[in-house]
């Protein structure tokens, strides 16, 4: 049987910038998946490309075994996508959407009912659904967006950062419809910013830097991959650069420390990864004063996501976001002085 989805060596570039460089995935039917990776990674081109929206330079996409480039309206059929900014008409009501929407993707006048309604019961909307969609909170605007997504019955439902800007309630929410579309056998392709998101729901992830796939398998075996707990240490609240260098060669050669990363974009901070139900955390604490250095925060924890990330390059998801925003605003002011 095909792949849900199936994309090869996938390359995208916009002039000058390489969005998509080599992105390679396979997503089996009946899964989530994740995308994690920070702004600028190239996760929403290579949803765009899936999803016939961008066409890209190079590369091979299918979903459920039909070929994206090749006929774009039949895979069409296979996908539902909802984009990051919720896309609706605030004058008309969710039902009035729904409508248009089933017109929008051709459904047979004698189900559209139907199936309005069973996306409106889904998604628990029962009691919006005649009101003007202008009145609704973030948290229904968003499940409205999953019902258009929904409503032709897609085999991939394709989601870029569906809960950004929402409420922990409705974030819950959305993420109990996920789990609930996955069990009755459809796919969902899902990017986020949120790590923990990614950590519950997905069965499989992959992480994107640079547009590059630099790490991919279920959350539990990325972790395990990093290896050990995690802790994380400051020297200082803002350490110098020679003397995170000294605590660096200092910690790893202590037999319970398995690896260490000095973080610029936060203070010289060190990140280390020890052999785990040790007594790592006092034995690094011990060294350190014995050396003479100071210890303004210290904290031991299991592997996360991010660590995978900050394993792969040396900075953590944060870091990246931040650095690619500090880009951009820089171009936009190159920009703003060129005119």
């Amino acid at each position: 049987m095909a792949p849900a989805v199936l994309i090869e060596k996938l390359q995208k570039r916009y002039g000058a910038v390489e969005a998509v460089k080599d992105v390679s995935l396979t997503i089996e039917s009946g899964e989530i998946y994740g995308l994690l990776g920070p702004n600028g990674a190239g996760k929403t081109t290579t949803l765009r490309c899936l999803c016939t929206l961008t066409e890209p330079d190079a590369g091979r996409i299918e979903v459920s075994g039909i070929s994206v480039l090749d006929t774009p309206k039949l895979a069409r059929q296979k996908l539902g996508y909802v984009a990051q900014e919720v896309a609706i008409d605030k004058v008309l009501t969710g039902r009035e959407l729904l409508q248009l929407q089933a017109a929008l993707y051709h459904l047979p006048r004698s189900i559209i009912k139907e199936r309005i309604e069973a996306v409106i019961q889904l998604l628990g909307i029962e009691a919006y659904a005649d009101q003007k969609s202008g009145t609704y909170s973030g948290g229904i605007r968003k499940r409205l967006d999953l019902a258009s997504g929904l409503l032709h019955q897609p085999d991939v439902l394709v989601l870029d950062e569906p809960t950004v800007g929402l409420d922990i309630e409705s974030r819950v929410a959305v993420w109990d419809f996920l789990r609930k579309i996955r069990n009755e056998g459809t796919t969902v392709l899902i990017t986020s910013h949120y790590l923990e998101e990614i950590d519950m729901l997905a069965d499989h992830v992959a992480i994107i830097d640079k547009g590059v796939v630099i790490a991919a398998g279920t959350p539990s075996q990325l972790k395990d991959q990093v290896g050990g707990d995690r802790i994380t240490l400051r020297v200082r609240e803002f350490t110098p650069s020679d003397e995170a260098e000294k605590a660096k060669s200092l910690l790893a050669a202590l037999p319970a420390v398995q690896e260490v990363i000095i973080n610029p974009a936060q203070g010289n901070s060190l990140n280390l990864v020890v052999a785990p139900q040790s007594d790592a955390l006092s034995t690094v604490q011990r060294a350190l004063q014995d050396a003479g250095l100071p210890t303004f925060g210290i904290a031991q924890s299991r592997p996360s996501l991010d660590d995978v990330y900050l394993a792969a390059t040396g900075r953590t998801l944060l870091d990246a976001d931040l650095a690619a925003s500090a880009t951009r605003d820089e171009k936009a002011e190159r920009k703003k002085q060129m005119r």
